[in-house]
């Protein structure tokens, strides 16, 4: 079950989204009126959607959401009562992944859950691609840096250079990018006989 945390000042408007996102069966973790509660109640509970007032006391709900969306604390669908370019602007670079525009209805809130959950877990992913590739992209780098140290402290080629740190690392049973990091740390490098 998908759950939500609704951070909204004006406790009519909060009871109402609770029970619209209650009575389309999303679980309601908890309810505020404020941003800095609302980011403390994000970073315990965790819920999958984060409701936010753009305007509440203590901290307002643009605040709110660039704190829950650079802690990857929970997708963010922003409430308000303005549908002025500049606000929609600031929370597009607060990190929301929705906006509802008061008075809404019922039917408006499934699809701004959903496509909020949707952009969120794509983000995620992609951020994780990225990660990755990162990584890959250092260890590849590494690698060439210790073939090139090789090839000159050894006077050998390219070939030998990397057929050697494949070696090691297979004889230590670690990865390349390991075996490079050690070379380059000053580790010596292990020559093999060649008839052997």
């Amino acid at each position: 079950m998908t759950t939500v945390l609704v951070a909204e000042d004006e406790s009519l408007i909060r009871m109402d989204l609770v029970e619209m996102l209650g009575e389309l069966e999303y679980d309601v973790l908890a309810q505020t009126g404020d941003g800095a509660s609302a980011v403390e109640l994000a970073r315990q509970l965790r819920p999958d959607v984060c409701f936010l007032d753009v305007a509440m006391p203590v901290r307002d709900g643009i605040w709110a959401a660039e704190v829950i969306s650079a802690e990857r604390l929970s997708a963010v669908v922003m409430v308000t009562a303005f549908g002025q370019a500049d606000v929609i602007a600031r929370a597009a670079s607060a990190g929301a992944m929705g906006y509802l525009v008061k008075p809404f209805a019922k039917a408006d809130l499934m699809p701004a859950v959903e496509m909020a959950k949707a952009r969120w877990s794509q983000m995620l992913a992609l951020e994780e691609q990225v990660a990755d590739l990162s990584e890959r992209m250092a260890a590849r780098s590494l690698v060439e840096r210790a073939k090139a140290f090789l090839q000159q402290a050894l006077v050998i080629d390219e070939a030998s250079a990397f057929a050697m740190l494949r070696r090691q690392a297979m004889d230590q049973r670690v990865t390349l990018a390991e075996i490079a990091a050690q070379v380059l740390a000053g580790a010596q490098p292990q020559t093999h006989d060649s008839s052997s």
